[in-house]
């Protein structure tokens, strides 16, 4: 789910693109959209989304909080508003965690195999 830096290259990133990366579906993340205005990424000729970094690091922080943590629209809205920046900074040390420990875990498979 975590953007990798060698995978940083693209400027924008389709509808598409994102809900593979967060394992939802299109029509969450429109819906998100409405829901919370700060995920807004740019419209291109048609209407297609094109999401920047930034627009996929807002879609991450109400991910983390709405399928991670299992706060309701409501709550997560709130919580955006009472304090972004300290929801903002857990949501970024859970997934530092989590590569940390993707990072463990394929160590402990290649030292299994090697003994």
């Amino acid at each position: 789910m975590a953007l990798r830096p060698e995978k940083e290259l693209k400027l924008y990133y389709s509808i598409g693109e994102v809900a593979k990366m967060f394992g939802v579906a299109e029509s969450l993340l429109r819906y998100w959209e409405k829901e919370f205005p700060f995920i807004a990424p740019r419209k291109a000729g048609g209407n297609i989304r094109q999401y920047r970094k930034e627009d996929i690091e807002n879609v991450r922080l109400v991910y983390h909080l709405v399928k991670e943590k299992g706060m309701t629209l409501a709550g997560a809205k709130q919580r955006l508003k009472q304090n972004k920046d300290a929801a903002m900074n857990n949501a970024e040390i859970v997934e530092r965690l989590k590569r940390i420990r993707e990072e463990l875990v394929s160590m402990k498979k290649e030292l299994d195999y090697l003994t």
